[in-house]
């Protein structure tokens, strides 16, 4: 996440299409991305760390040749912590949960973010509006059920992991609101450069190491994890915020878990229980009211000039 961005004039015709398909199918596919590459030999973290510095190495890269500012060092600051809770906590934990956990019941703990995000806004002393408090007390209601009576609960590691995960990744998101960052771009180039040092000295110190050479399949889809998910999907991800509605924009909170479940039991002959996909559907009609609820509240009025 990067500090809030104020949309620009609508934009209409196919290019909003687009930009919606790449976030919704893109970050959608990228749960089976990373099954697909732990499966074909990488580990979780040094897979992650590698694939997030490699992706903001080349934006930060190609935006400076653009002539964007690089960070100061107190942006910097705030981009490394940023990076510690969204990518290395928060995808960290979702790349290490996935060596025992289907992509699809990951997307689906993850779809948690927005329960969470509501929450610490709580504590910030943002007050819900009624229809977001419902959202919320739904949402936890999905996120109990799927903790404690689905497939999920039978792995404890996972469980933990997918618990930690959309907390971390929504108290950065939070926390990220009003700091001194760059422009989005560059403020994402440096989260992922930040994150994805951070998961590879994590893995290095934990013992994780390659015990073969890696499969094409894995390379592939590291390399997809990487091009499309880090830096097109949060592309488009950027331009959505620049030219349609936050809650469009944000939608995709509730449709990369369908998505990444339909890929799991096509792709991957992933299987669910009704347990599984009830706990998902409560989860997301809790997202879903919390949305609206935010699409509903009143701006305050800009002060004028005196």
């Amino acid at each position: 996440m990067t500090s809030p961005v104020s949309p620009a004039a609508p934009a209409r015709g196919l290019s909003v299409v687009f930009a919606l398909a790449a976030v919704y199918l893109i970050w959608g596919s990228t749960y089976l991305g990373i099954r697909f590459a732990l499966e074909g030999g990488y580990p979780p973290l040094l897979m992650a760390g590698g694939r997030f510095l490699l992706a903001g190495g080349m934006m930060f890269a190609v935006l400076r040749l653009r002539g964007e500012h690089a960070p100061t060092r107190a942006q910097w600051r705030n981009l490394a912590l940023m990076g510690l809770l969204m990518m290395g906590i928060g995808n960290g934990m979702v790349s290490i949960a996935e060596q025992w956990v289907s992509s699809g019941l990951a997307a689906v703990a993850i779809a948690s973010t927005p329960l969470w995000m509501g929450l610490f806004s709580l504590l910030r002393g943002q007050r819900p509006s009624t229809l977001e408090w419902v959202g919320i007390g739904i949402g936890f209601i999905g996120v109990l059920w799927l903790n404690a009576g689905s497939t999920l609960s039978a792995t404890p590691w996972g469980l933990v992991a997918l618990l930690i995960a959309p907390i971390a990744w929504a108290f950065g998101s939070i926390w990220s609101k009003g700091r001194d960052l760059p422009s989005p771009f560059m403020s994402a180039a440096g989260q992922m450069i930040s994150g994805g040092a951070m998961m590879l000295i994590a893995g290095f110190i934990t013992g994780e190491s390659f015990h073969a050479m890696p499969t094409m399949k894995g390379t592939l889809s590291v390399l997809y994890l990487m091009t499309f998910g880090s830096i097109i999907g949060f592309t488009a991800y950027v331009w959505l915020l620049h030219h349609v509605r936050p809650t469009l924009a944000g939608s995709y909170a509730y449709i990369n878990p369908v998505i990444a479940v339909m890929l799991g039991a096509w792709l991957a002959n992933e299987q669910f229980t009704p347990h599984d996909l009830g706990a998902m559907l409560v989860i997301l009609f809790g997202v879903v009211a919390i949305t609206l609820g935010k699409a509903r509240v009143p701006k305050p009025a800009a002060a004028t000039a005196e």
